[in-house]
Order: structure tokens, then sequence, then C-alpha cells
């Protein structure tokens, strides 16, 4: 476990060392499954990860670092959102759904932060041992759904990059 903190810290050192591009600098260090974990360098010298599951044209994605909320990002190109808010259902299996209100829509992506708190755990928990997570629009009517399948050793790839970053 040693090594692969060193190895991890290396890779998020290398990465902020990178020219950013158009924003932002990424390099995969896990993948599994439907899953990618990556560490992403922004031009403004901070440094992210995220967990995530991506398709064609949309995905899912967890990001995580040392010093803001995690977020969970919903992306499709075919969205063309102004700067609003909406409210939205994310159901995980046959679970009971969750309320994601006041989700930031901006161009092609659903943003939320999710609390700190325990129900914010409880999420992380069912994402991680869920298969299917569903997202829809507040009628409960269906947006998108992701695989979670890998999701568990990602989220613990995610753990470990954030830790790596502190």
């Amino acid at each position: 476990m040693h090594s692969f903190r060193m190895f991890l810290a290396a890779v998020v050192v290398s990465a902020v060392a990178l020219p950013a591009v158009a924003g932002s600098t990424d390099k995969v260090i896990y993948s599994y499954k439907d899953w990618e974990v990556r560490v992403v360098a922004w031009d403004d010298g901070t440094t992210s990860c995220v967990a995530q599951v991506t398709y064609a044209d949309d995905s899912f994605s967890i990001w995580a670092d040392s010093q803001n909320p995690i977020k969970l990002q919903f992306y499709y190109s075919g969205w063309n959102f102004d700067q609003s808010t909406a409210n939205l259902v994310v159901q995980i299996d046959g679970r009971a759904p969750w309320r994601l209100n006041d989700a930031d829509l901006y161009k092609q992506s659903v943003l939320f932060d999710l609390p700190d708190t325990r129900s914010g755990t409880q999420f992380l928990s069912e994402v991680i041992y869920g298969n299917t997570l569903y997202l829809r629009n507040d009628s409960g009517e269906d947006v998108q759904d992701y695989s979670l399948w890998g999701s568990q050793a990602s989220i613990s790839a995610l753990t470990r990059c954030v830790d790596a970053l502190n």
C-alpha cells in the first residue's frame, strides 16, 4: 500500500507539472470495469480527483479534492443549459430516491455538491454497492442512467487519490 501511495503521489506531481491545455491536464490513475479515476491539474494550480463512468455522449462523475465538497456531475453533450438550477431525482437500483434540490445547470452539465453529512456518506455507500444509477427530472421521468459496475474499487481509488493530494 505504501508503494501505491508513493506511485500515486508521483503521478499527481507529474500531472501538476505538465503544461495545462484548455484549462486542465488529466491522467488516468485507475481503471476498473466501467469506471476510471483521473487526477486533474487545473490552470490555476489546483488539483482534483475524479471517478467517472463515461459513454459516447454522457458521463457521471464524482469530483473530490482536499478543500471542497464532493461534487456530482452529470454530463450529456446534447444538453445546452444556461446558468440556472433545477430539482432532480437520483435513484440507485430500487432503493429510495434521492432529491438533488437546486442542482446547478451549466452548459452540458448538471452539478450538485454532496453534503458533508451522514446522508452524503449514505449516498456514496449506495453508489458503491449499487448496479445502476438513474437520473430523473423532478417529475420522476428518466433522463439518463449510468452503470455502477466497478464503482466500489473506483471510489476507493478516488479516496487514495485525494489522500495523495494532501
